[in-house]
Order: structure tokens, then C-alpha cells, then sequence
């Protein structure tokens, strides 16, 4: 397994603890924003150039943030080859709420049956986009701790993001991101180095318990946002110079500094202006930048002005894009695949940009880079962080494997189902009248569904809701099918009789999961 070198935890403090492996997963299929546009009866170019924006995910009533994080982490597993005992921790973060009480990550652990393995810490983390980033901070302690047993910890970041009819609805999206967190990791966390701020604020909440829609005050968001970043590249620079300074360095820390940048991306414009934040930043807190050659030229005029009065500055926004274009292409832009053709995932969006970043790269181009990585949730919580890219990029390295699982992600793109803005439409109406209720059999066609999806068979009179996979080898029999059926005690008797024949551990791992729900 990659990063997985000889460990101990009564040994010395672990060595370049981080991302050893990363899985993605989105629905299987879209809707086109320039369709979209028309729809809606916007001007052609409001969601494809003033968001930036191309396609946007979304689940049918088929798909909840549970079957999105089962989908994940079994892909995780098995694209690895790794055994559920080997995980010693699970934390999922996420906002989608469909329980007030049960987590996400003991519907998860229906996983880890076979294993035995019932010793695993963790549980969901919950603040807006942000919970996949608290829940990657503690897994890494947890790593660097006493706690330690030496196993891996598992990291789910998973969201439906969803909104009512209007301006809002075109970023959405949806998806789950696993991340496998250990020492002799090829993205190793930067000790010390993480700049955060949090601070109160109603600018995206979900005050109505019945309902996937978020209340959104848009204006307040984008300043909370952007100051957050000011915030948190400030505390960033302080540490990272204490760091060099401690070393006898007197060099000023810029975003030349950064190999790669990658950000949350509630839409990708905001992402692009988000790195003319950072230029920004990096013009009013230089003491005496060139403004006649190089990255500053021409930019005297906004050497007075004061950050918190530029959040919606036309001008300071157009010249510091202007400014940072280069850097954008070379140290950002690649991040923006799976936002631009999926759309917002809320808490995995950060992760997404990440898997995206490293799918468009060789190992070799990114080994030794600093990527730099802003997370932000509303409400608001917000860390800049770095990770540090192993040197080793050879063959059957883990940077080599890690890039090499990530090197299909435009083919799964690709492979998606274009659907209809109205049919799309009709998906939303569904969700909305149906996603609370229980005694529920979803609608949604199994078939349209990527093969080795978790999905939603029922939820009974009492909120409990059953789950079935699709088959990986994509052979759709009628077997899923009678999960729904009354005679399911006889029909998974017969189910689990044929698994145990299998030699397909997936099959005896599905065939468990679903009889611990009827039986």
C-alpha cells in the first residue's frame, strides 16, 4: 500500500503524516448550464462565463449522502486493496442532514462487518463546507497523537448541495470525496503551517429542519469569504515566517511560494478572483513593490487602498485578475475540472479541486511542490493550509500511485448522461416533496445509476432507510430489484447463499449489508 512504510506508534513522532490515497465519486449524470440558461431565461453567459460554470451534478431520489459516502469509501477500499481492520479511524464531514441524531458514520461501518472491526474512532463533523476539513485536521492528529494504534484513519467529506428555483440553483451539485490519512504519506501536512479564522455570521444557514434548501444572503457570503482569505493567508505568512526566521531566513513568504493553489469553489469565477485576492494581499503587504516590471507593473494607484473596503472594488478586482492571469494558468486553473463540470460538492468542493489538480499532472511535475489549500464554510470557518509533495515520484512510488488512480477522472467525466434542464427540474420537485417522508420507494431508475453505486431501496414507517448496491461487474439482474419486494426474507436468503459461493469479496460484503437490514 503506498505510504504504508514500517510504522509504530510507540515509536517517535510519525513522519510526513498526510494523504496517502484519494477517492472521488458524482452522480452519473448532469445537466448543461448553457441549457440551463435557457431554461431560465437568463442572458446566455450568466452561469457559463459569469460563473464559470459548464455542467452541473445532481442525484436523483435514488441517492442520499449515505449511498454517496458508502459508494466512496467502498471504492476507496477496494481500488487500494485494503482490509476494513486496517482502519482504526472514520470521520465523515458533511452538511447534509437527514438525521438529527444517527451519523453518517455508523451507517458506514455496515462496511466493516466482515472485518470484525467494530474498534474504529470518529464521527460526522458539521459546519457548512467545512466539516470535511475539520474532520482531515483531526484524523492527522489523531495520526501524531498518543491515541494512535497504528492503523490508518479514514476521512469522508460528502454533500448534495441543492437549491430552491432562482439565481442560486446553478451551484449546485453533488458528490463524496475518501481520503486515506497515515505517515510516509506522498501529501504530507506542513507542521505548524495553518492560518484559520472563524467568526460569526448568517451568511448561508439551514434553519428549516424539513427542507434541503439553504437560506442565502449571496452579497454577505462573498465578503465573508474573501475576508476569511485575507485572514488566513495573513496568519499563514506570520507562521511560515517564524518558521524561517527560527532557520536564520529573512525572505518574505508570496504566492511565488506556492507551487500549486487550490481553493473551496462554490462557483469557479470566485476562484479566479480568490487568487487576485492573494496578489493583492501579497502588493499592500510588500514594503516597496516594483510597479514598473513584473507581477505589479502598473498597479501604483491601488497602493493606499485598505482590504476591507475592496470586496466589491470593480476596479482593484479586474486589475489584480489582470495581474495574476499567469499565476492562475500555471498554479490553479487545473484545479477547476471537477467544479466546472459538476458543480459545488460543499464539503469534498476543496478535495475536488485537489483530485482535479493532481489528475491533470504527472508525478514528476508536482513531486517536491507546496500546494497551498483554502478551505471555507459559511457561518463562518475558514483554514488555509499547506501540503508538501513527496520528492520520491519513481515508479510504483506512492505519488506514483496516487496520481495513477486519479488519471481517470476525465474519462468518468466524460462517461456521465446528459439530461434535460427539465427533467433535471422534475428531480428537484421530487427531492423537495419526497427526501423527509417516511414509507418511501424512490423512483429513480437503478439502471442510469454508475456501476458499484450504493443507492436507496426504501425507507420504512419509521425513517429507516435500506440501501443496495449496484453491481461493479454492471451485469443488472432482477436480484436488486426484490430489496423492495415483500418477500425479501426468503429472497435474501436464497441472495446470501449466492455470495457465499462467490469468490467476489464485494458480493459477500453487499450481500451482508443488505440482509442487516431486512433481517
Amino acid at each position: 500500500m503506498p505510504g504504508s512504510g514500517p510504522i509504530s506508534c510507540l515509536g517517535p513522532w510519525p513522519k510526513d503524516v498526510g494523504i496517502i490515497a484519494l477517492e472521488l465519486y458524482f452522480p452519473s449524470q448532469y445537466v448543461d448550464q448553457a441549457e440551463l440558461e435557457q431554461l431560465d431565461g437568463v442572458a446566455a453567459g450568466k452561469y457559463t462565463v459569469g460563473l464559470g460554470q459548464a455542467r452541473m451534478g445532481f442525484c436523483s431520489d435514488r441517492e442520499d449522502i449515505n449511498s454517496l459516502c458508502l459508494t466512496v469509501v467502498q471504492r476507496l477500499m477496494e481500488r487500494n486493496g485494503l482490509s476494513y481492520d486496517s482502519v482504526g479511524r472514520l470521520e465523515v464531514g458533511t452538511e447534509t442532514i437527514i438525521d438529527k441524531s444517527k451519523s453518517v458514520k455508523t451507517v458506514i461501518m455496515q462496511l466493516f462487518e466482515d472485518s470484525g472491526n467494530t474498534d474504529v474512532e470518529g464521527i460526522d463533523t458539521t459546519n457548512a463546507c467545512y466539516g470535511g476539513t475539520a474532520a482531515l485536521f483531526n484524523a492527522v492528529n489523531w495520526v501524531e497523537s498518543s491515541s494512535w494504534d497504528g492503523r490508518y484513519a479514514l476521512v469522508v467529506a460528502g454533500d448534495i448541495a441543492v437549491y430552491a428555483t432562482g439565481s442560486a440553483r446553478p451551484t449546485g451539485g453533488a458528490g463524496a470525496v475518501a481520503m486515506l490519512v497515515g505517515p510516509n504519506a506522498p501529501l504530507a501536512f506542513e507542521r505548524g503551517l495553518r492560518g484559520t479564522h472563524m467568526q460569526h455570521a448568517y451568511d448561508f444557514y439551514k434553519p428549516d429542519l424539513m427542507s434541503e434548501y439553504p437560506v442565502v444572503d449571496g452579497k454577505l457570503s462573498i465578503e465573508c469569504y474573501l475576508s476569511a482569505l485575507d485572514r488566513c493567508y495573513s496568519v499563514y505568512r506570520n507562521k511560515i515566517h517564524a518558521q524561517w526566521q527560527r532557520e536564520g531566513s529573512e525572505e518574505r513568504f508570496s504566492l511565488d511560494d506556492f507551487g500549486f493553489l487550490v481553493f473551496h469553489s462554490p462557483y469557479c469565477k470566485l476562484v479566479q478572483k480568490s487568487l487576485a485576492r492573494l496578489m493583492l494581499n501579497d502588493f499592500l503587504s510588500h514594503p516597496s513593490p516594483n510597479t514598473e516590471t513584473g507581477p505589479f507593473t502598473g498597479l501604483d494607484a491601488f497602493r493606499d487602498i485598505k482590504p476591507e473596503e475592496t470586496y466589491f472594488d470593480r476596479d482593484v478586482e479586474k486589475a489584480f485578475m489582470k495581474a495574476s492571469a499567469d499565476l492562475f494558468e500555471t498554479k490553479t486553473k487545473a484545479s477547476l475540472l471537477i467544479s466546472n463540470q459538476n458543480g459545488n460538492m460543499y464539503t469534498p468542493s476543496v478535495y475536488g479541486c485537489l483530485a482535479s489538480l493532481i489528475a491533470q499532472q504527472t508525478a514528476s511535475q508536482i513531486a517536491g511542490q507546496r500546494i497551498g489549500v483554502f478551505s471555507y464554510g459559511s457561518g463562518f470557518a475558514a483554514t488555509l493550509y499547506s501540503l508538501r509533495v513527496t520528492q520520491d515520484h519513481t515508479p510504483g512510488s506512492g505519488l506514483d500511485k496516487l496520481v495513477s488512480s486519479l488519471s481517470d477522472l476525465k474519462v468518468r467525466l466524460d462517461s456521465r448522461q446528459k439530461v434535460s434542464p427539465a427533467v433535471f427540474s422534475e428531480n428537484m420537485k421530487l427531492r423537495e416533496d419526497t427526501h423527509h417522508l417516511a414509507n418511501y420507494v424512490p423512483r429513480g431508475s437503478v439502471e442510469d445509476l454508475f456501476p458499484g453505486t450504493w443507492y436507496l431501496t426504501r425507507v420504512d414507517d419509521k425513517h429507516r432507510r435500506e440501501y443496495a448496491r449496484r453491481p461493479v461487474d454492471d451485469d443488472l439482474t432482477a436480484a436488486p430489484e426484490l430489496v423492495r419486494s415483500s418477500t425479501a426474507p426468503e429472497f435474501h436468503s436464497r441472495r446470501l447463499k449466492a455470495f457465499s459461493t462467490s469468490s467476489d469479496r464485494t458480493a459477500a460484503v453487499a450481500g451482508r449489508f443488505l440482509a442487516s437490514y431486512i433481517t
